[in-house]
């Protein structure tokens, strides 16, 4: 059901404090915490007494004691006291999952620990530099399967159908589609030349007339996505296209956590290339994007809903080549780890 052994945004980092909390990844219920030091803790939240979840305990210290019967374990997940025994029972342990902190935010690795590399965390260019502006807002709870979100950011046409008071133009239903696959996931692209900017853009590009306007839509495994928008006067851009010292460029970067087969957590943020400084515009552009995505969750809930009850089957179109694929490649990952997992067992 989900690649294990890759690293996946938990938290954002102002929600992981000093209190106990259960977040749950993959159908797994973590309880996340901070040290005294400020270091990133996160234990499987069953207490193997009798399961009941250490978020529901205390900190103490460094320590996680449990609600019911006191049993308290260190942040590696190793029982260090137990009552009313002469020692501590080997199995008196649970799963500490790897964390790391970058970006603002949490991520965690779901496999098997000794695999976790922290290089492997999706690299984020800009991110930090003066020069560009942020823009981001709250997580998002969507009611659908994270591959249904792994699809919509691999279909720059829905634009036209589910954007249309913000990024869509009448060029973004029909202009071709070009699909590439790459080691770590695919990508969707296209320019659309010499056509008026859509509304959300037309407020904040700086230059006056048409534009050539490229949408790069990438999604790599398991599930992170950058959505790139580039827009610069017509006559400057495509693929060998000089592009004007106005240029526009937004880079929106998604992450996509499972939370159950059912249910995904989404995280989001913007760079952009222009008046890093503007709180005006950065809160702005949150709003309107926040706008955008509510109206992708409404969509994929009930894509969710008609794809669980469906009494026909459904059908793909030419313009769903890339998400296919990347599916497809995902699933063989996901084969690959569970037959290597079957034969380690054996």
């Amino acid at each position: 059901m989900f690649l294990k052994n890759a690293w996946y945004v938990a938290a954002w980092g102002h929600e992981v404090t000093r209190e106990l909390q259960q977040i749950t990844v993959l159908g797994e219920n973590i309880c996340v915490f901070r040290s005294e030091a400020g270091e990133l803790v996160g234990l499987e939240d069953a207490c193997p007494h009798r399961k009941l979840p250490l978020s529901k305990g205390r900190i103490k210290g460094d320590t996680v004691e449990c609600g019911y019967h006191g049993l308290t374990f260190n942040c590696v997940g190793q029982c260090v006291w137990a009552p009313g025994a002469s020692g501590i029972p080997s199995n008196a342990k649970v799963h500490a999952y790897p964390l790391h902190e970058k970006y603002g935010l949490v991520w965690v690795w779901m496999g098997n620990p000794a695999l976790a590399d922290i290089n492997e965390i999706f690299e984020i260019e800009n991110y930090g530099d003066p020069a560009w502006g942020i823009n981001r807002g709250a997580a998002m709870e969507l009611d659908c399967n994270y591959l249904l979100m792994c699809d919509n950011l691999l279909d720059p046409t829905h634009v036209a159908w589910v954007h249309q008071s913000s990024f869509a133009t009448d060029a973004t239903k029909d202009t071709p589609l070009r699909v590439s696959k790459t080691d770590d996931g695919v990508i969707v692209h296209r320019w659309m030349m010499d056509h008026e900017p859509a509304p959300f853009y037309k407020k904040v590009v700086e230059f006056e007339g048409n534009c050539d306007r490229l949408q790069h839509y990438e999604v790599r495994y398991p599930s992170h996505a950058l959505i790139k928008a580039v827009f610069t006067p017509a006559g400057t851009g495509g693929p060998d296209g000089p592009l004007h010292e106005k240029t526009f460029i937004m880079d929106s970067y998604n992450f996509m956590t499972p939370t159950t087969e059912g249910k995904t957590r989404y995280y989001w943020f913007q760079l952009r290339n222009i008046r890093p400084d503007d709180e005006a515009l950065s809160q702005m552009m949150s709003e309107d994007v926040q706008h955008a995505f509510e109206e992708d969750r409404d969509v994929l809930n009930a894509v969710q809903k008609g794809m669980s009850n469906k009494t026909s089957p459904h059908i793909d179109l030419p313009i769903d080549g890339g998400q296919l694929r990347f599916r497809r490649q995902l699933q063989a990952m996901i084969n690959e780890e569970q037959q290597v997992d079957k034969q380690m067992a054996e």
